[in-house]
Formats: structure tokens, sequence, C-alpha cells
């Protein structure tokens, strides 16, 4: 193995492993099953149900909803703690960039700058400064370094930092001076991120409430109307008996088909409802429509177990 081969090893010992696809495949492998299932009970071959009385299409809706639920809980929940991780390393990125520009105006290059800089402490941002320092120690240009933190971390802010950097560097104006500047327009990034979630968070509290309003008033509307038309229709067809009449109303005979498509109907809309408005508070909360698997989620297993079983 030769030098080179050794210093690559080392530096990929360094990059993070990143889950996001072993969970996907494993997600992905556990809801097809459950589609599969769903079929068969849609198509009556088998018999799966979580409540005794349950028609094949409801049996086949509940194995859907499994399925959404095992490729949206894990999958959002890793992406969101990914994303917070994220944010904690460009948090503390201001100050990385401010320290190296110190450094630099004391006449140190681009590389020694970010070596001196990794003995201070940036939190989760350490980890990634120490890998730098590492790197560079091993003889990786500064630029290359940068790079693969640049991939390790993958963010926009950090692209346009890195981006501006290296051709700074390369170009060999002062580097201090361009990592001052970048150090402010990073801080004053955040700050305006920081003031859109707090304006934004209003709205994903209002996208909960309408939705639990919702679920309520189908749940009212399960607990007493429907009842009381199951009630009103028996009455009606045992006073019709007991006159020695019949009941020839259609819609009195088939009332508690009726009823039970109403109840599928609300079940399908509170699906609907939760996977759409989960998706909307993730894009209002962040921007991405990953970050609004985690609020499906929770929504989709609130409005299936109200539904379902209370």
């Amino acid at each position: 193995m030769t030098r080179e081969d050794l210093e690559q090893a080392r530096i990929k010992m360094y990059e993070k492993l990143d889950l996001a696809k072993p969970i996907l495949i494993v997600s992905g492998s556990i809801a097809a099953v459950l589609i599969i299932i769903a079929i068969l009970n849609m198509m009556d071959v088998v018999d799966i149900s979580l409540r005794s009385g349950e028609t094949p299409i409801k049996r086949g809706i509940n194995f859907i909803v499994f399925a959404m639920l095992v490729i949206m809980g894990p999958y959002g929940f890793y992406m969101q703690k990914k994303l917070k991780e994220v944010a904690a390393i460009e948090g503390r990125l201001p100050d990385f960039l401010r320290d190296v520009a110190e450094a630099g105006r004391f006449g140190m290059t681009l590389a020694d700058a970010i070596v001196v800089a990794s003995s201070g402490r940036y939190g989760r941002l350490t980890a990634e400064i120490e890998k730098m320092a590492a790197q560079i120690q091993w003889g990786v240009p500064a630029s290359e370094a940068l790079k693969l933190f640049n991939e390790r971390v993958k963010t926009p802010m950090v692209s346009r930092v890195v981006s501006i950097i290296i051709k700074s560097s390369d170009a060999g104006g002062d580097v201090a001076d361009v990592l001052t500047m970048v150090s402010h327009d990073a801080k004053e990034t955040q700050l305006t991120e920081y003031e859109r979630s707090i304006a934004m968070s209003t709205y994903i509290a209002v996208i909960y409430i309408s939705f639990f309003v919702f679920l309520v008033t189908i749940a009212i509307i399960n607990a007493t109307f429907l009842p009381k038309m199951l009630e009103a229709s028996e009455s009606l067809t045992t006073s019709g008996e007991g006159s020695g009449g019949a009941v020839d109303s259609p819609l009195a005979s088939d009332l508690p088909n009726i009823v039970e498509s109403i109840k599928l109907a609300f079940f399908l809309a509170a699906i609907i409802h939760a996977v759409g408005d989960g998706l909307l508070a993730g894009v209002l909360d962040n921007g991405r429509v990953i970050s609004g698997f985690r609020h499906s989620f929770l929504m989709l297993l609130i409005g299936f177990s109200i539904l379902s079983f209370i």
C-alpha cells in the first residue's frame, strides 16, 4: 500500500457513517411486505384484521397506513437528527472563520491557521475542525481538506463558504479579510434563518391545531350522529314490522352499509390530511419536504389510533 493510499484510508476513517440509505432500504423492504399484505387483504385472500368485522378494504387500508408509518417514521426522525447536527455545526462556523482570520493576520498560511484554530472549542464543529487539521498534518492541501469538509457536512452555507475561501486562496488575495467578511455574512444568514423559523412555528402550530380539530369533529360524528342514524333505522324497521307493513325505503334497509362507507371516508380523509399537513409543516419549518416526514408520522399515528381504537 502506497503512502497516498494510506492517507486516503485514514481520511475515510474520519468520515461519518451515513445511515440514511440503510434505514431507507430496510424501511422500504418492510413497507413492501406490508403493502403486499394490504393487497391480499383487499382481495380477501387473507383475513388479517385489527378488529373483528372489518371489511377487506378497511383491512387493506390499515396495512397501507402501517407501510407509510414504517417509511416516514425512522427515515424522517433520522434525517431530522442529521439536520440538527448540521445546524449545530453551522451555528459555530462564524466563530471558526473569525479565529482563522485572526490567525491569518499574524502571517500564517491558510493551512497553518486551520491547524491552530483546531485547538479551540466550537461545539459540534470541533470534531470536523480536528478532521481537517489531521488531514492537513498528513499532507493533504488546505483546499482539499476544505472540500472534504464540505462533502461531509453538505449544507448550502458550508458549500458557499468553502467555495469563497478556496477561490480567494487560489487567487492569492488577503484571505484574512475574506474570512472576516464571510464570517459576518454567515452570522447574518443564521440570524435571518432563526427569525424565519420563529415566524413559521406559529403556522406549524396552526396546522397541528386544525388537524386535531378535524379529528375531534370526526370522532364526535362517529360517536353521536352515526349511531343515532342506525338507531333511527332500526326503530323505523321495527315499527314497520310491528304495524304489519314493510319498510320499502332502500335507504333504511341499506343504512348500515352507508354508515360504514361514511366512516371509511372519514378514515381516508384523516390519512390524507395527516400526510399532506405533515409535509406542509416540514416545508414551512425549513423548506425541506423530508422534514415533514416526522410531522406526517406523528399526525398519521395519532389519527389512526384515535379513529381505529378510541
